[in-house]
């Protein structure tokens, strides 16, 4: 059994027919089918029952399957790696990032990076928590930074430090200039605009201090949010690293003293996916800022 007989069973599985399948792989049929016959006589076992229209795997089938994905996925990935290896840092590294996590982390990080290897050039998607994960899902990119709450199941994860939220307004129309900070009470009967992400999270927060949120628009975008709270329609909800988003000198920021309503950034990639030498290096950077 080699790697160029995984390579046909599988694509026999995938066509649903030998005939359809030597077509796809440029080659005659009776070459094909006496590749699967050489597999199963070594093998002692029957791996597909042919129909008139469609082969059905065996239970024997199914199990060389789903070995031969991972022994290709795992060569895959092996010459990959050799290769990063032997050419050093170089190509193209694809992020993706929430607008108010990567305004702050990634500008200084590609800039040392790129310095250390100027072969690596950068490519970088922006959206909410969800977007995201839906290009690392289908390998569009190949590191996320995200908000949490996630589903860890699917990825590896480097959370960096809680962070708070803070209370944007149009100047100070709601509390002293000299504040700093203010209580969580402080946000009662104010018009809030929240990012849905975090709607459950402010929600939940208020409503242990026995105050119901008036909550009066929602979004998905940290700077639209910031750009209605300018406008002096409410007070905006947003993760602190979202301070100075939007360059607007009439917004000022009150961080919210409430330990319910801190948050994190999530590096993340997808587990037990090939990851580049450039990617995990690029990783490196954010070591020192990890927390648990």
């Amino acid at each position: 059994m080699d790697i160029r007989q995984l390579k046909y069973f599988i694509a026999i599985v995938e066509a649903g027919n030998i005939t359809k399948a030597a077509q796809q792989l440029h080659m005659a049929q009776p070459p094909l089918s006496q590749q699967l016959k050489l597999l199963e006589d070594e093998l002692e076992v029957k791996l597909l029952e042919r129909g008139s229209r469609k082969i059905q795997l065996t239970d024997a089938g199914k199990i060389l399957k789903h070995r031969a994905e991972q022994i290709l996925e795992l060569v895959e990935s092996t010459t990959k790696e050799l290769k990063d290896f032997n050419r050093g840092l170089q190509g193209m590294l694809s992020l993706g990032t929430v607008p108010s996590s990567g305004s702050t982390l990634l500008p200084e990080r590609i800039y040392n990076f790129h310095d250390k290897y100027p072969k690596v050039s950068f490519q970088i998607w922006e959206g909410d928590t969800y977007r995201i994960l839906d290009l690392l899902n289908n390998g569009v990119v190949e590191i996320g930074i995200v908000r949490t709450p996630i589903n860890s199941e699917s990825f590896e994860i480097i959370y960096l430090p809680n962070e708070s939220m803070v209370a944007a307004t149009k100047g100070n129309m709601y509390w002293d200039e000299q504040q700093s900070s203010i209580e969580l009470t402080e946000l009662i009967d104010k018009p809030l605009i929240v990012d849905r992400r975090f709607e459950k999270m402010i929600t939940d927060s208020c409503e242990k201090a026995n105050f119901e949120p008036k909550i009066i628009c929602k979004s998905d975008d940290a700077r639209s949010i910031l750009l209605w709270a300018s406008t002096g329609i409410g007070v905006a909800i947003v993760p602190k690293a979202a301070i100075g988003l939007i360059p607007s000198t009439n917004l000022k920021y009150k961080e919210i003293s409430e330990k319910s309503l801190e948050t994190k950034t999530a590096v993340i990639w997808v587990k037990n996916r090939y990851l580049s030498s450039t990617a995990r290096h690029f990783l490196e950077s954010f070591s020192e800022e990890s927390s648990i």
